[in-house]
């Protein structure tokens, strides 16, 4: 299929499906003129990538999760590297809510006190 075609039945860009191959996670043959054709496993293995993407991991995090990418990669065993890639991106997600949580606690601190402070407009 081309590119467009693995595009659209993905839910993907080309534009990301490039990257994806520049990256090494998809591959693709090409055609004498030039454009890239891909097999029909790719729509698998690119709904995987997006699946992992999503859930927050990185293209290097994805990387880990090669060799079970064609297939459902939530139906196997965890891999050591698998879990720990899985753990440490946890943490990271973990943190940025946390500070998300603060900074929104201070923000409705402050306009909970501006709103104390701050005169209301006067009815005509």
């Amino acid at each position: 299929m081309l590119i467009g075609e693995l595009a659209e039945a993905t839910g993907t860009s080309a534009r990301a499906l490039r990257h994806y191959e520049d990256a090494g996670l998809i591959s693709s043959e090409r055609m004498p003129n030039g454009y890239r054709v891909y097999d029909e496993r790719a729509v698998v293995r690119v709904r995987n990538i997006r699946t992992l993407l999503d859930a927050g991991l990185t293209l290097d995090d994805v990387r880990v999760f090669l060799p079970c990418l064609d297939g459902d990669v939530a139906a196997g065993p965890p891999s050591p590297e698998g879990l720990a890639v899985a753990r440490r991106r946890l943490a990271v997600l973990e943190a940025r809510v946390a500070a998300q949580t603060a900074a929104r606690d201070q923000l409705r601190e402050a306009l909970g006190q501006g709103a104390a402070t701050t005169p209301r407009p006067a009815r005509a």
